[in-house]
């Protein structure tokens, strides 16, 4: 008599699937109803929210595959945003492209600048890496301000907005659409690279770059290689954001962007995608909950909301120094002890079939 308990797979395609089990179809399936019926139920509040959140996983996800999946730290969000917020956006202002063809030659931009920014990677590590991404941020923040015949300056550029077939893409309806296609669409790129060769090249750098380089894994191309991608994305996050508020003003891709940034991938989990996802959520909605609670305690206590505006920096920081210290590996972890729990509850042999032998 033996028993066996725990997922057990007898074909390789099976154990490679996304989405192997039926609990993950389900919760998948559910997750893919509540966006479709969301945007008929929401307000535009709340829609500009999700397309917010929307735009976020993209950076996010392109954050971390640098930072999370291929361990190398990256201070230059920001920077790397506005490459492609101003690149779409100028391209379809001064030259009249399509906005599809301007927000693809911004994310090949951004990638040839995110690749020329991580060539100091093959020698720095840590916190020189991370000095290096941030010089990187201070450069083009000051070309941003400064190089006016080509920025304007510190005034803003208004784009033409997006449409396709006629209709204006960039009211909170339409762009939820093409938000969330783009969010899903890279959720699921980057799922595939990290079971591809080049994905796994990635994690032995992030794990032992020495070791990665014994077993064959070229260092530097893998790391510029990661370097580029991430940008790719982050770009593409940045030219979102261009033609979703048709204003492309420096103040939006400061250092503090990229504090946030990396903010939602240490709170949401390094090296995950799923974190990539719920840190964004949690870092964009925080600040419009903090709004919401202060607006509804505005008769009952007034002095406790006339506060809570300026309490919106220190609850950032503190729920940053919480995960930090109680669960560093961020709510992706959270979620996945949820859902063992469930595994095994209130027996683990259940989740397995016994059977005689």
């Amino acid at each position: 008599m033996s028993m066996e308990c725990g997922v057990f797979h007898t074909r390789y395609e099976s154990d490679m699937g996304l989405r192997p089990r039926p609990a993950q179809r389900i919760r998948l399936a559910i997750l893919a109803l509540f966006v479709l019926v969301f945007p008929f139920l929401a307000s535009t509040y709340w829609l500009d929210l999700a397309n917010q959140v929307a735009i976020a996983t993209v950076g996010a996800i392109g954050l971390n595959i640098l930072v999370g999946y291929t361990g190398q730290i990256s201070l230059g969000q920001g920077a790397f945003m506005a490459i492609g917020a101003y690149t779409a956006g100028l391209l379809t202002l001064n030259l009249g492209l399509p906005w599809g063809a301007s927000v693809f030659c911004a994310c090949i931009l951004t990638a040839v600048a995110g690749t020329f920014f991580g060539l100091p990677s093959l020698r720095l590590k840590g916190l020189y890496l991370a000095i290096a991404t941030l010089a990187a941020q201070e450069i083009v923040e000051w070309a941003m301000t400064h190089w006016t015949a080509v920025t304007g300056g510190t005034e803003a550029i208004v784009v033409p907005a997006p449409r396709l077939f006629g209709l204006r893409l960039n009211s909170t309806f339409n762009f939820y659409w093409l938000a969330v296609l783009t969010a899903a669409g890279t959720a699921l790129f980057a799922a595939n690279l990290f079971r591809s060769r080049i994905g796994r090249a990635f994690e032995a750098v992030r794990d032992q770059d020495i070791a990665a380089n014994v077993i064959g894994v070229d260092i530097f191309r893998t790391k510029l290689l990661a370097f580029a991608t991430s940008s790719f994305f982050v770009g593409l996050a940045g030219a979102m954001i261009a033609f979703y508020r048709n204003i492309v003003t420096w103040e939006r891709f400061t250092l503090n962007t990229s504090i946030v940034y990396l903010a939602m991938i240490i709170v949401g989990g390094l090296g995950s995608i799923r974190g990539s996802f719920l840190g964004a959520a949690l870092i964009t909605l925080l600040p419009a909950l903090i709004t919401n609670l202060g607006r509804a305690i505005q008769d009952t206590a007034p002095q406790a909301a006339s506060l809570l505006p300026y309490a919106q920096q220190a609850v950032f920081g503190i729920v940053i120094i919480l995960f930090l210290i109680f669960e560093p590996r961020g709510l992706s972890k959270l979620w996945d002890n949820v859902k063992d729990y469930f595994h095994v509850w209130p027996f683990a042999y259940r989740r397995g079939e016994s059977r005689a032998n």
